[in-house]
């Protein structure tokens, strides 16, 4: 279970953070928000009823709170109870967050009040308590010794965290230091400074604050198993020699994924006399989720129908129930039917075991063979035999320089899968690393041409070729490749050559901007998203010093391999076509193509003739006669076929006149086509009952071109869909 935490944030929101200062554009309250709104999105995006917080408004023209009767707590205002945090109450505590008009308040006491509200609300539960406190350090300060010394025990005594972020705080460390200090501030910055470090605090600027809010924040996950049970080498249910091992798997490493997206309809309400979606259906079960601007989303809920084909139904399809269907394997081109009490047949029956079934050596195993993340195997935590078993094969395995092979059934009645059990020794512990390896079926062998030569047909083999680098080309990549090593590029805190890229530092920048964009537009809904951090954009490109210095060798190497600049593709104005204007300027058809005007389209070379009738069209009259030349010859097919022989050759011939006549924007010329097939089919005008071929049609989908494929259609969504019907 999660930690349960509580967290108290004291806003400075007095007349003196509504100033701008050290050159900045936006006010010191807007400033300081930047940092709080952060925190606080944070804390509602982990969705958490154990992660709670309240705010405190210091130096307010008002006072609210519970020991508004004192003087010392005037100006003091809890503008949010410690509570779970939801949209609609981040709109409100925006409302409220502005600058007063006042400088009265003590900040002490603003520690008093959040110190009460996390007392009351915890008790004396387990509670990882923090008040954060934000502040420019320029209202009046009641620094009691007796009062800031009962403040620190109890600060201790209930173990709570004291954060104070200042504005234009001096930090040695950051390397700030504010010019012209005004006395008061530097003297309130000496005792939260004293307060904090009495108390065990942290004190810092608000500028690295807001600097270090770009480090993406990394999620800790509990680990929790995926096998707890025995490692056996032997079976131990025969033979008493066999070894038995107590051991827990954990997932090693996993991919994070970003946060998803869901779909929520916003509440009508039905006395405004708007009208709700007929598509989207809301129940009064529905669970109503506020947005950004407080109105009510309820969760779009998806039906799903069944339908099988039904000539004498409406549309051509029936509508069954989801319990009147049956499970069917396809075997060659019919269904093979078994019901769900004879389904178990189909089942592979295990028990849940890992047990080791051989060992490799190191060189033997090829990287490419794993297929999964890796796992960690350890010996049962509480369990002295099982670690010391545990690490004697591990270090067994270490010094013969093996890998162990196991079969791994995580659960009774799971597939089993194959693992490759890896040794690890670390200086803290020891464990087994597995990763999943292929069955004999998961292999994929593929040939492909050798990349140093060429071997003709007839078996000869060519070392110098058109295909193949030359000497001086693969001399120039090698200097490249060596040139652009950006391994040791980066330097560390003594200026030596480090690694550049380390993992530590190499976040997934989706990721974290999604998280980044979802905090902002919650606090911000109308207001442009901020570009992405730094940190997140920083490997996305090679460093410049890097390239400048590559730059002569990639000169060299584009050189050597006599890289050219291919060709502006031209747009013709005849059809969308793309045309390649050659760079000699010379029409290559018209010198080697002749007259292709007089071209026909053959039977024996129809969708070759057919395009190459196409590229030499300059009207919609010579379209057409193509259309209707490749249309002929699509029904004389059906009509010779005997049974299904040329059927396939048809359909090719018919995706390639509806391919070439969506991207001419003619679909109309397809459609006539298409309906004239149709008509002429099911009158038996193609050589009688042609049914057949009708079906192997609609399965290929290639009806009327409607207004979704291509927008001069005439032919709407409802019409391509009726086309199919025999109605």
């Amino acid at each position: 279970m999660a930690e349960k935490e509580s967290t108290v944030y004291i806003i400075d929101v007095g007349a003196s953070m509504g100033s701008t200062h050290n050159g900045r554009d936006v006010s010191d309250l807007d400033f300081a928000m930047t940092y709080i709104w952060d925190k606080i999105t944070s804390t509602v995006a982990l969705d958490r009823k154990t992660a709670t917080l309240g705010v405190v408004g210091l130096r307010t023209d008002g006072t609210e709170n519970e020991l508004s009767g004192e003087d010392s707590f005037e100006h003091i205002s809890v503008l949010q109870e410690i509570s779970n945090i939801l949209l609609p109450d981040l709109k409100q505590l925006r409302s409220k967050i502005v600058p007063s008009s006042t400088d009265k308040g003590d900040a002490i006491s603003a520690i008093v009040i959040a110190i009460q509200m996390i007392t009351k609300y915890c008790k004396k539960l387990k509670y990882k308590r923090k008040i954060v406190l934000v502040t420019d350090g320029r209202g009046p300060l009641d620094a009691d010794p007796d009062s800031v010394k009962e403040i620190t025990n109890k600060i201790k005594q209930d173990t709570m965290e004291l954060v104070i972020v200042g504005v234009d705080f001096d930090d040695a460390e950051f390397g700030f230091k504010e010019e012209d200090k005004d006395p008061q501030k530097a003297q309130n910055e000496q005792t939260f400074a004293e307060l904090t470090e009495s108390c065990g605090g942290i004190i810092g600027t608000l500028q690295q604050a807001v600097e270090e809010l770009g480090m993406p924040r990394l999620k800790t996950t509990r680990p929790v198993h995926s096998y707890r049970g025995f490692l056996t080498l032997g079976n131990p249910d025969e033979y008493d020699s066999a070894a038995c091992i107590d051991v827990e798997r954990y997932p090693r490493t996993a991919v994070r994924r970003p946060m998803g997206a869901s779909r929520f309809v916003q509440r009508q309400d039905p006395t405004d006399g708007s009208t709700q979606s007929t598509g989207t259906v809301v129940h009064d079960g529905d669970i109503a989720m506020p947005d950004a601007d407080g109105n009510d989303l309820a969760g779009v809920k998806s039906s799903r129908t069944y339908q099988v084909l039904d000539e004498e139904a409406p549309g051509g399809k029936m509508d069954v129930d989801r319990d009147d269907l049956a499970k069917g394997y396809e075997y060659g081109r019919t269904a093979v039917h078994i019901n769900e009490t004879d389904e178990n047949v189909t089942k592979l029956e295990t028990k849940q075991t890992l047990e080791i079934i051989g060992f490799i050596p190191w060189a033997n195993y090829d990287r490419f063979m794993s297929m999964t993340v890796s796992s960690i195997l350890i010996a049962q935590k509480t369990n002295s035999k099982a670690i010391m078993a545990l690490s004697s094969l591990i270090h067994a395995l270490f010094e013969l320089e093996s890998y162990a092979i196991a079969r791994l059934v995580v659960k009774d009645d799971k597939p089993p899968v194959i693992v490759l059990l890896a040794p690890s020794i670390e200086v803290d512990y020891e464990c087994l690393l597995d990763v999943q390896i292929p069955f004999s079926e998961d292999v994929r062998s593929y040939k492909f041409p050798p990349l140093d030569r060429v071997v003709t047909v007839s078996g000869k083999v060519i070392k110098e070729h058109r295909n193949l680098p030359s000497d001086a080309l693969t001399s120039a990549m090698s200097k490249y490749v060596d040139q652009m090593d950006f391994s040791t590029f980066g330097r560390d805190d003594d200026g030596n050559p480090s690694e550049y890229m380390p993992m530590t530092d190499t976040f997934s920048p989706v990721l974290h901007r999604i998280d980044q964009a979802v905090r902002w537009r919650a606090v911000h809904p109308t207001e442009p998203v901020p570009p992405p951090h730094d940190i997140l954009v920083r490997y996305s490109n090679p460093p410049e010093d890097l390239v400048n210095r590559s730059k002569k060798r990639l000169e060299k190497l584009m050189a050597a391999a006599d890289v050219k600049k291919v060709p502006p593709k031209v747009q013709g104005r005849r059809r969308n076509r793309n045309e390649v204007k050659p760079l000699s300027g010379l029409n290559v058809e018209a010198l080697l193509g002749g007259d292709q005007k007089k071209a026909k389209v053959s039977a024996q070379n129809a969708i070759p003739d057919f395009r190459r009738l196409l590229d030499s069209a300059e009207s919609i009259e010579a379209l057409q006669d193509a259309a209707q030349q490749l249309g002929k010859i699509i029904e004389g097919r059906i009509k010779d076929s005997f049974g299904d022989i040329a059927y396939a050759r048809a359909l090719e011939e018919i995706k390639t006149l509806r391919e070439e006549m969506t991207e001419m924007e003619e679909p109309a010329l397809f459609n006539d086509f298409a309906s004239q097939l149709k008509r002429k089919l099911l009158a038996e005008e193609l050589g009688g009952n042609r049914k057949d071929f009708w079906w192997e049609y609609r399965k290929s989908k290639l009806g009327l071109i409607d207004k979704k494929a291509a927008e001069t259609s005439d032919a709407t969504e409802e019409d391509a869909k009726s086309f199919w019907s025999l109605n």
